[in-house]
């Protein structure tokens, strides 16, 4: 998809295919809006229809004639000699004519389409043609989305893999064939020319990306011992709320439709010992394109290595309870399965009384919360600490007056429950993880 310029005007197609309810489809052309908002778009029309698959046309006759009266097109795909286009050229003409007379011309035209689905690069061609303006599909809109929010190198380097492998076989899209360079045998035409440039670029761009994965895998080896929690869920559902709630760090929160795509890790605060660290990931969507999933898998690994997991879902949706069950698909597709996890139920301010006693009776388990109420903060935060807390062992230690220097690491590596001063040394009570206890018993060895 070419870069998307302002200001843009678009009208959604949303295809009902067997197996699609239609409170599914309006609930994805819902989302679809919020991603092209997300972009600066403004929504300005839908086309819906059902059909028993996505073919060549996308829409049929009728409806690209709809399609084509929001943007001023002809709602038509001229093929075959010459005469034969001139024909129906002049069939459109009339038949636009006719439809416009009937529906009158809208106050204004798009000068986008957006399909909620994945296209080829002859189905963006054909239907661009009969609509006279710029097509994309939802994986377009969302590779642009990651391709616009990537702050670190990582990321954008992820992101950049990903929307080279989107554009590069789209490339031939909007054109007819490339023209051969002189002579017989002569060499790779210019699309053969660029598509080689862009798998150069790609396999240039991950080299690049193992680089700086290997000194991610490093560090995250120095954390190995520390007790994680990680934040994950649906896009917008206010993980970066709670992370910077959590933590009183200054992450960029925002109310669009992945505003996070770099892993951000902080202590949790106020500070327990042993430190607890709050890991933000980037939030999943319906559909997202495969070769996203794949080039985030490094970023998410911060979920796979938690030892806890908060599900943060978006209680005010009518739609979580859908986007609950795609987050744990995709976790579970990269590795990541419900062990230790605690199901947050935001937003919970946005419901009414009705509503969140209908969520505590069919999630007893839940916390219903919002990252804007202080005593929320609160008790996530006493939850999260209780949770660790049984996954801490108990330890009894004896720091000879001779090896003082031990006691500064008691109090580092591990929380403290009773300290006495006798003869022989401090005798302590400690909570800790198994790591520790080895570590500090080591050091009294």
């Amino acid at each position: 998809m070419s870069e998307l310029t302002q200001p843009l005007r678009a009208v959604l197609v949303g295809i009902q295919t067997p197996g699609v309810t239609d409170d599914q489809l309006t609930s994805s052309l819902t989302e679809l809006s919020r991603l092209a908002r997300t972009l600066g778009v403004r929504v300005i029309g839908q086309v819906r229809q059902k059909r028993d698959r996505i073919d060549a046309g996308v829409l049929g006759q009728g409806k690209r004639l709809e399609l084509a009266r929001l943007t001023g097109g002809s709602g038509i795909v001229a093929r075959g000699p010459e005469a034969q286009r001139k024909k129906v050229d002049a069939e459109a003409e009339v038949a636009m004519a006719e439809y416009l007379g009937e529906h009158g011309e809208p106050d204004e035209l798009a000068n986008l389409v957006i399909v909620d689905a994945e296209l080829t690069p002859t189905q963006i061609r054909d239907l661009s043609t009969a609509s006279g303006v710029e097509v994309t599909d939802r994986t377009g809109i969302i590779v642009d989305i990651f391709h616009r929010h990537a702050s670190t190198r990582e990321a954008r380097l992820q992101v950049e893999i990903a929307r080279l492998k989107y554009l590069a076989p789209r490339m031939r899209a909007a054109g007819g064939p490339s023209e051969r360079q002189a002579g017989k045998g002569a060499g790779e035409s210019s699309l053969e020319l660029d598509r080689r440039k862009i798998r150069d670029r790609i396999a240039e761009l991950g080299r690049e990306l193992k680089t700086i994965e290997s000194e991610a895998n490093v560090r995250a080896a120095r954390r190995q011992d520390t007790l994680r929690v990680a934040l994950v869920g649906y896009t917008n559902a206010g993980k970066s709320s709670w992370m910077r709630a959590l933590t009183t760090s200054n992450v960029s929160v925002e109310d669009k439709l992945f505003a996070t795509l770099d892993t951000t890790v902080r202590a949790l605060f106020p500070a327990v010992t042993p430190r607890i660290l709050v890991s933000d990931t980037v939030g999943f969507i319906q559909r997202l394109p495969h070769d996203l999933v794949a080039s985030f898998r490094s970023t998410l690994a911060e979920a796979k290595e938690a030892s806890l997991l908060l599900h943060v879902l978006d209680a005010s949706d009518p739609a979580f309870e859908a986007q609950f069950q795609l987050t744990r698909e995709v976790l579970d597709e990269i590795g990541v399965h419900d062990g230790n996890s605690v199901l947050v139920l935001n937003k919970i301010d946005c419901c009414d009384a009705e509503r969140c006693s209908e969520l505590a009776a069919r999630y007893p388990g839940a916390l219903l919360v919002s990252a804007k109420r202080p005593q929320d903060v609160e008790e996530l935060h006493r939850v999260i600490v209780g949770e660790f807390e049984r996954l801490l062992d108990d330890l009894s230690l004896v720091v000879p007056y001779a090896q003082t220097s031990v006691i500064g690491e008691v109090h580092k590596r591990a929380r403290v429950v009773h300290e006495a001063f006798e003869e022989d040394g401090v005798h302590y009570q400690l909570k800790v993880t198994s790591t520790e206890a080895t570590r500090l018993q080591r050091m009294l060895s």
